[in-house]
């Protein structure tokens, strides 16, 4: 089955936008891109439903796949190295950018995806909420929380608003 002509002009149109979100989302570039992969291919069968507005919806899919990737994937252990692997030198602005993206993957699926949609893409909370499937209550909250630790993991008491509606 072939996807619709609109549906691989949305995909060209949008994919670069929705494969920030999912970089924001997951761990590693590559995890990203099979997580967008995932979700495009979730909305093939009912591209001719969602077509008015597909946008919304592809980004539900991802949220959602991203969280059950990461219930079927937290059961495996991790094993910290003895002496960690040599990093490249970067530039100290790549350099933040990617400290932010570490801080982000250690905060749960919902949290992570809320803080997301909230603040780098600066989404309304309703509209957050009605991607998540949740109450805007919920957004508040888990927005609160998902701050508070992301200024926990990086250190820092103020101005993580600023930082995170910076490009990543």
């Amino acid at each position: 089955m072939s996807a619709p002509d609109d549906f691989t002009e949305f995909v060209a149109a949008r994919y670069q936008a929705l494969l920030r979100t999912a970089r924001l989302l997951s761990r590693s570039e590559h995890e990203a891109e099979d997580l967008l992969q995932e979700a495009l291919a979730r909305c093939v069968p009912v591209w001719r439903r969602i077509s008015a507005d597909p946008e919304g919806y592809v980004r539900t899919v991802l949220v959602r796949q991203n969280i059950s990737r990461w219930r079927r994937t937290r059961r495996l252990s991790v094993h910290p190295t003895e002496v960690p692997p040599e990093r490249p030198v970067v530039d100290a602005d790549v350099a933040e950018q990617q400290h932010l993206r570490e801080a982000l993957a250690q905060l749960a699926p919902r949290q992570r995806a809320v803080v997301v949609l909230r603040y780098v893409e600066d989404r309304p909370e309703r509209e957050v909420a009605t991607l998540l499937g949740c109450s805007v209550g919920t957004v508040k909250s888990q927005a609160h929380d998902g701050l508070a630790r992301l200024r926990r993991i990086l250190g820092e008491d103020a101005g993580l608003e600023n930082r995170a509606a910076a490009p990543l």
